[in-house]
């Protein structure tokens, strides 16, 4: 890397890339390629973009409690100039991150499993550390800088070679930054909770936290024959006794009197009825159901298939993940018949074993065609209804390396068990939610788990929300988030 150093620079004199600005935090010149102004005009361009790919959070009295601590921090932050934006998302995700001006987010399925405002101050204060500290505006410039580097050395050398070097240089090299990106966010973090009079040993709860939710999930996702999801930012890959983490902690706990503030039952009371899985909007995922109040359906997957509700389609996977039945509904815009619409609005071609049919007198088609994979050719059961003025959609296949039809059976049975919700079934179409109850003196984790709502691991997931992950109980009186 020295010696990509002068070639970076006269690339940069070259292109007339160079710049520099005053760092926030450190108050040291840095190199960066957007001035301020460039870096709130970026925010609010995506900020729009983020809401449509995940919404707001329906909850105007959570949002104002969440706005309102993230601004007590960021008055501390080293940029208290900024307008500040706190949004929940109405995701069950485990996450948080903050964008380039002051837009931060953070995930409700986060706050579910956090147990004081202090631990939600702790998450809010470590994503102004990124803001302030212009850790996305620093890493976009080294980027952009080192492509360039790029260039420049396979332009002198003529050999494609040189210039893969140099991005995996700066690869590497951004990568760095980015670990201590993390770190330095952690310090200001916890001086920002410690000035707003949180305790800023919080963050390592906040740790302890992500690191339960890691190990459950990395259990989780090798039962479901998946990889698993983790927190986005090395926040979460910090052991609780990182000794460099635990020193900016214990300099930052020196600005606050007793300790600071934890603010648990105030906290809880702010969350109870918060959403906790699955919202009503995406629909409702009860084992190999699935349950949608507003477009008032119900659909039954193969017993043991794992369901993912993606934002455009609902996904079905066997559990030797070797197949898939996909669901997806989309807008009738032609006077197409069925058929018409597999192969005029799908594009497909040479149909096989095509029939027409009727399922609760809605009219539909179905056919086999074959579609260019990775894997080659694969045929594809596909089978749509016409329901007013939207298409349900059944694709479904297997893998190639055994009879490409062995799931065709089962892709039929799940369009054809289609039907709007039932009376009985309308319940099953809500939300769950996060309840408040005291622990008695025989309250145990494993009664609580027979009567809970939650689908799957109900006990374990009961122990992540209290914090008492893996094998911990409550206390007598101790406040208890259940889900119902």
């Amino acid at each position: 890397m020295p010696r990509l150093v002068p070639l970076l620079l006269t690339a940069l004199l070259l292109l007339g890339l160079g710049g520099c600005a005053t760092n926030p935090v450190t108050g040291k010149a840095d190199f960066v390629l957007m001035s301020e102004d460039q870096e709130i005009a970026l925010g609010r361009r995506l900020h729009p973009q983020v809401l449509k790919e995940i919404p707001a959070y329906d909850d105007p009295q959570l949002a104002a409690y969440v706005q309102g601590i993230g601004e007590r921090l960021a008055s501390h932050s080293h940029r208290p100039g900024l307008i500040y934006r706190f949004t929940v998302l109405d995701s069950p995700d485990v996450n948080a991150f903050a964008l380039p001006g002051g837009y931060i987010y953070i995930h409700r399925g986060l706050i579910a499993y956090l147990n004081s405002e202090a631990e939600l101050a702790a998450v809010l204060a470590h994503e102004i550390g990124h803001v302030t500290a212009r850790h996305a505006v620093r890493q976009q410039s080294m980027a952009t800088a080192t492509g360039v580097l790029g260039a420049v050395i396979a332009g002198r050398s003529g050999l494609p070679a040189a210039g893969d070097l140099a991005n995996l240089a700066g690869t590497a090299l951004v990568r760095g930054y980015g670990r201590e990106h993390e770190l330095e966010s952690d310090r200001l973090g916890a001086e920002y909770l410690a000035r707003s009079g949180y305790d800023p040993s919080a963050m390592l709860d906040v740790i302890r936290v992500l690191k339960a939710q890691e190990t459950f999930e990395r259990r989780l996702a090798k039962e479901e024959g998946r990889e698993p999801r983790s927190y986005h930012g090395l926040f979460a890959t910090h052991p609780d006794n990182d000794r460099r983490l635990q020193t900016v902690i214990a300099a930052a706990g020196r600005l606050t009197a007793n300790g600071g503030r934890r603010e648990r039952q105030t906290f809880l009371h702010a969350i109870d009825g918060l959403v906790f899985g699955d919202s009503e909007r995406e629909g409702i995922r009860r084992g190999n159901h699935f349950y949608h109040r507003a477009l008032d359906l119900a659909l039954e997957f193969p017993a043991g298939w794992t369901l993912h509700n993606q934002p455009d389609r609902l996904l079905a996977i066997p559990p030797a993940r070797d197949g898939f039945i996909q669901f997806s509904m989309t807008d009738l815009n032609r006077r197409l018949t069925p058929r018409e619409f597999l192969i005029r609005r799908l594009g497909l071609k040479r149909l096989s074993h095509g029939e027409a049919i009727e399922h609760l007198g809605l009219p539909g088609y179905t056919a086999i065609a074959e579609t260019d994979t990775a894997k080659g050719r694969l045929p594809l059961r596909y089978l749509v209804l016409f329901r007013g003025d939207k298409a349900l959609l059944f694709i479904g296949g297997a893998d190639p390396g055994g009879d490409p039809y062995r799931y065709d059976a089962r892709v039929l049975a799940t369009a054809r068990r289609f039907h709007p919700l039932s009376e009985a079934e309308q319940p099953l179409a809500r939300a769950l939610r996060i309840r408040l109850i005291r622990a008695e003196e025989n309250t145990r984790f494993a009664e609580l788990a027979r009567d809970s709502a939650i689908p799957n691991h109900p006990e374990e997931r009961l122990r992540l929300l209290n914090g008492l992950y893996p094998d911990g109980e409550p206390r007598p009186g101790q406040w208890l988030k259940v889900v119902e």
